[in-house]
């Protein structure tokens, strides 16, 4: 598939609240969930349903997921149906009554089996997705694991193929008959913005900020 190929509803994934809000491209998930840089994975865990925020990464029309070996919810989403949920929130929206204010947002929710990654060479590919996806460039500039941290490190995989993304942005959608109340109306946006970069404590001094983190700065500032 391609960014030009639409979604395809199941009756799990097809938007029904709020309708007019999904997006059908497939192009506007890959977005959601390539801006992001944490998820929440849903799962249902010795009978109760568990929900956990972690870090992951995109190639193709794969999400890659990670996390401990010994984590009890990693090995739970192994095989079985998970979602997958990631959220930009991107402002405030004040209306003229309590019963219209909302939030602008993105969203995107990945439905599908979860499958361990056991193939060494996937495992690499899932973790330099999972780092890149956070801090850009880092794969290649830093030490990849040995051994020893491969084998404490789960790699999960789900497919993109069953998904549904919603957004909503613009004004406030107030009752034609509140338009005259003396109330102000708008949105206040939202937005993640980097700071300075700190360094280590134990780094030589005067050691540079390097241009791989002056650039994920500046993305996330944009």
């Amino acid at each position: 598939m391609n960014a030009g190929t639409p979604l395809s509803p199941t009756p799990r994934s097809t938007v029904r609240r709020g309708a007019r809000r999904a997006r059908t491209d497939r192009a506007d998930l890959y977005a959601v969930l390539d801006a992001g840089l944490i998820g929440h994975l849903g799962v249902v865990v010795e009978g109760a349903p568990v929900v956990l925020p972690t870090g992951y990464g995109r190639r193709g029309e794969t999400l890659y997921l990670h996390g401990s070996t010994g984590a009890a919810s990693l090995r739970a989403s192994s095989g079985v149906p998970v979602s997958f949920t990631v959220t930009h929130l991107d402002g405030i929206v004040y209306a003229r009554s309590a019963f219209h204010h909302s939030v602008n947002y993105r969203c995107a929710v990945v439905h599908g089996t979860a499958r361990a990654v056991t193939d060494e060479d996937e495992r690499l590919l899932g973790l330099e997705a999972l780092t890149e996806q956070l801090a850009p460039g880092s794969w290649s500039a830093t030490r990849l694991p040995d051994r020893k941290e491969l084998a404490a490190t789960a790699v999960l995989a789900l497919d993109l193929t069953e998904a549904s993304v919603k957004i909503r942005t613009g004004p406030p959608g107030d009752d034609e008959a509140d338009l005259a109340l003396p109330v102000w109306a708008g949105v206040l946006p939202l937005r993640t913005v980097a700071g300075e970069p700190e360094p280590c404590p134990l780094l030589p001094a005067g050691e540079a900020v390097p241009a791989r983190v002056r650039d994920r700065q500046l993305s996330l500032r944009a």
